[in-house]
């Protein structure tokens, strides 16, 4: 929204021509390379730009979607990628980030002090991969972000030690595997609304997150919300989007 002001001024100043303002917008809807239509229009409806989901793309196409998506805007951010894809697009742009556990490549904007604060737990350490998604999302989203890392209930004194920080969280994120649940004993104790992320983490029986996440669908603490298995990315949009 703020790019078109921009030009709608540069016009109205006699700084462009109709034409070059033209060119500037005629990708604005979305720009089609092909292999790839890219929304350029997703920051104006959504207030955050497009993400770039990386599985599943070949090399070559991922480095030019975001070559065309950092020429329209000031952040990035690319799921599920590795470290070679990064070495590329530093070269492209040398404010580029990488975070290896999580495979998030992302380019971060100032963040905006008067926002709440978003709080991730993780029930264990072995969720610190979710949750480095979850954050860093978040943090790229212009957010504050703290993160508390193993205070599942197997040690419930733990999470009850962070009583103070938990109520002054505007939204909580919880991030649990095994039984998964973490997710309702947040929501017991807080007055915030709870995105609960099941995870992956867990013996057989879990069957690779499904057990965690029928427990936070089925949690009996009214205000929990529940996205998918293993899902930090979609879990730091959320709390994103309510902390605005």
């Amino acid at each position: 929204m703020i790019k078109i002001k921009n030009i709608l001024n540069c016009i109205k100043n006699n700084k462009i021509s109709v034409l070059e303002a033209y060119e500037k917008l005629k990708f604005l809807p979305y720009e089609d390379l092909g292999f790839a239509k890219i929304d350029h229009h997703r920051s104006i409806r959504r207030g955050f730009p497009e993400v770039i989901f990386g599985e599943g793309k070949k090399t070559e196409e991922i480095i030019e979607i975001c070559r065309r998506m950092m020429n329209h805007n000031k952040t990035l951010l690319l799921t599920r990628t590795n470290k070679s894809i990064y070495s590329r697009l530093k070269k492209i742009n040398k404010n580029v980030r990488f975070d290896e556990l999580s495979g998030l490549v992302y380019l971060e904007q100032k963040r905006i002090k008067k926002r709440g604060l978003i709080l991730i737990l993780t029930a264990g350490t072995s969720d610190r991969k979710v949750a480095n998604e979850a954050e860093i999302t978040a943090r790229v989203m212009g957010n504050r972000v703290k993160t508390i890392v193993d205070v599942g209930v197997a040690g419930v004194h733990r999470l009850l030690a962070q009583m103070k920080l938990i109520q002054k969280a505007t939204v909580l994120i919880v991030i649990a595997g095994m039984e998964g649940a973490l997710a309702s004993v947040v929501s017991g104790l807080a007055s915030k609304p709870v995105i609960a992320v099941p995870t992956s983490v867990g013996y057989g029986a879990s069957f690779k997150g499904i057990a965690p996440l029928l427990t936070m669908l089925n949690s009996c603490s009214p205000g929990v919300c529940v996205v998918n298995i293993d899902n930090g990315f979609g879990a730091g949009y959320l709390a994103s989007m309510i902390n605005k």
